[in-house]
């Protein structure tokens, strides 16, 4: 209790309320102290990828070089530390989902997640479980960085390594809390059901545009019953193996009007889509996938799209308190970044292992005021309402 309690009075420096991207953002400051933005900052991270392939010099990520090291450390936890999910969760009651009068795609979607609610035992709980605690350990390994002009392709990078781990606490409706330290590099971030903000030491405290989503981490068999209804607007496309199981596909997109409001400056979301695979066995989620598609344009330069997409594959499938929860996975994750009038592109590829040490549900005296955000979204937040 007194950890909470010290939490919960944690003062925040006051920062600049710039928005959350949901791709690579390495650097915040350049030589000298001078503030960029994270577009001009993930240029100039590929600049430096590219300037190593060029000099054929290879003593990178994580392996003697501290510069190459601190960059790719900030790129691992900018798109792994605490990516959002593609769309806001539903509304509408996970027990009353209707099979009649709807599409068959949509029909068939309902049943799939009923019978997901029902493997994990979240359907005899129905709504018992308020809140969770759960900590965990991850691993994350910097790949390579392939980049290419035409047919001519080179990579560029060393593998290397990093452990850490982190704490997640969540509370209904939509609150969420989470600390992620991977080798001295910090992640905080949170929600209290109306705004999810982050805060990193090279970024400062920002915020998230659009509507409220939850956390990734979350939703990837940590939380069955988030998941099922991240996935109660599906459609079902059909099956597809994945290793040794045949998997029903769901498939939900991000609407127009939640892509334009996350949309910032040069930066233009053009689509965030998240795929779901359901062992037809089991009724697990086996394998989760998402991709989203940013186009910057910056005045006097090429139009750049960056995507990124995020594989994870969720299994070691155990009950706590009569609930069937993943306590481990591997996400791989590429960052591929090409542009309209240019052949050259790279393409980054970076791992995650984690696995959940313990989880706790309805957790004793964590209240509303657990989630509340740093003082100066806070403020922006009650000014707006």
């Amino acid at each position: 209790m007194a950890s909470r309690r010290s939490r919960r009075i944690q003062r925040w420096c006051t920062q600049p309320l710039t928005p959350l991207l949901e791709g690579p953002d390495p650097e915040a400051q350049g030589e000298g102290g001078k503030k960029e933005s994270s577009w001009e900052i993930i240029r100039t991270w590929v600049r430096f990828q590219m300037d190593k392939g060029n000099g054929n010099t290879f003593s990178i990520s994580f392996y003697g070089n501290n510069a190459a090291k601190r960059k790719d450390l900030k790129l691992l936890l900018g798109v792994l530390g605490c990516p959002l999910a593609a769309i806001s969760l539903s509304n509408d009651p996970i027990s009353h989902l209707s099979v009649k009068d709807v599409p068959f795609e949509t029909s068939s979607a309902h049943y799939i997640v009923q019978q997901y609610l029902a493997a994990t035992g979240c359907l005899k709980l129905r709504n018992r479980i308020k809140s969770l605690y759960a900590v965990g350990t991850v691993k994350m390994v910097c790949c390579e960085t392939e980049i290419g002009s035409g047919k001519n392709v080179r990579n560029v990078g060393m593998r290397g390594g990093e452990n850490g781990c982190f704490v997640l606490w969540q509370k209904s409706p939509g609150m969420w809390s989470v600390e992620l330290v991977v080798a001295g590099g910090k992640i905080v971030a949170g929600s209290n059901g109306k705004i999810v903000w982050r805060h990193t030491p090279w970024l400062g405290t920002h915020a998230a545009k659009g509507p409220q989503r939850p956390l990734r981490r979350i939703i990837q068999g940590l939380d069955p019953k988030s998941t099922a209804n991240m996935f109660t607007k599906a459609q079902c496309l059909g099956e597809k193996r994945i290793g040794e199981d045949d998997c029903f596909v769901l498939k939900v997109a991000a609407d127009r009007a939640s892509i334009i409001e996350r949309s910032e400056g040069p930066a233009e979301v053009i689509r965030h889509v998240m795929y779901g695979y359901f062992s037809q066995k089991s009724g697990l989620l086996i394998y989760i996938e998402d991709s989203h598609l940013t186009r910057v344009q910056t005045p006097g330069s090429d139009t750049i799209y960056w995507e990124t997409t995020i594989g994870s594959t969720i299994g070691d499938y155990r009950e706590v308190d009569g609930v069937l929860i993943a306590h481990s996975g591997r996400s791989l994750a590429t960052v591929f970044r090409f542009g309209e009038a240019s052949m050259q592109h790279s393409r980054t590829r970076m791992e995650e292992d984690w696995r959940i040490d313990d989880v706790v549900f309805n957790v004793p005296g964590l209240s509303d005021e657990y989630f509340i955000p740093p003082a100066d979204i806070f403020e922006v937040t009650m000014r707006d309402s």
